[in-house]
């Protein structure tokens, strides 16, 4: 089936392939659309698995604010519901953000981490040119982007409700997550971090993040944005089909 009960919600799913296990997570305001190369990518050695937390993709909207520890406790549902003890996780923006979390206190369940744009803290942004950091009303009088067209594509709650959606992100992106470079001296799982090097997460910030894992690898993508994985598809997938060979 493709819908999963997790919590109070019935979370849409994909897994395919064989093999080691991976976990993809997709990012704020995006669907398992923006990760579908890499899915694609990594079937052929991988059983990957995949899910969209509420408000997002094909899964409806909760009440009430959307929070990173309550997406690590969906994520922890999710592994459990089928089966999973452990996976390499391969996050993507709040997806990156949710691996490192599931790193620091769920190390058992993580045998690779690959963070691809993630931030400690909301002052890791830059107000670089594409930043996903924008207030509903900017975002909607600019003009449907791919993902706001995933959106009205796929929502079960209609395209109306996106300026909901994109204004409870806007709350989380602007007052979460709040990750201590020191604590990430605790992570024991083979890392990479990577990101784009026009991304909204400032470089320096990346770097910092990559420095504080004991031995993570630090990949900066030339000539992309914080839509790397959509501008460099086979480029991303590549070196995430690397750094798995290389973690198993």
């Amino acid at each position: 089936m493709p819908y999963l009960r997790i919590g109070e919600s019935d979370m849409y799913s994909e897994i395919t392939g064989d093999g080691e296990p991976v976990l993809l997570l997709h990012g704020g305001w995006c669907s398992l659309e923006s990760l579908r190369a890499q899915s694609d990518a990594l079937i052929s050695d991988h059983r990957v698995a995949a899910f969209e937390r509420p408000g997002h993709g094909r899964t409806a909207d909760i009440d009430g604010d959307y929070d990173y520890p309550g997406m690590v406790a969906d994520t922890l549902a999710y592994l459990g519901t089928i089966g999973v003890p452990s996976a390499h996780i391969v996050g993507y923006s709040d997806g990156a953000i949710i691996g490192l979390l599931l790193a620091l206190d769920h190390p058992e369940r993580v045998r690779s981490l690959t963070a691809i744009s993630a931030n400690l803290d909301p002052s890791g942004f830059t107000d670089s040119p594409g930043t996903v950091l924008k207030p509903p009303r900017r975002a909607k009088e600019e003009g449907p982007d791919r993902e706001r067209m995933h959106y009205d594509r796929l929502s079960p709650d209609g395209p109306e409700h996106a300026d909901v959606v994109l204004a409870k992100l806007f709350r989380l992106w602007t007052t979460e997550p709040h990750i201590k470079p020191a604590d990430l001296a605790r992570i024991t799982a083979p890392v990479l971090v990577m990101a784009g090097d026009r991304d909204t997460v400032r470089p320096d910030h990346t770097l910092l993040i990559a420095a504080s894992i004991p031995g993570a690898q630090l990949c900066l993508v030339p000539g992309t944005s914080h839509a790397l994985v959509a501008e460099r598809p086979e480029l991303i997938s590549a070196l995430i089909e690397d750094f798995l060979r290389s973690a198993q």
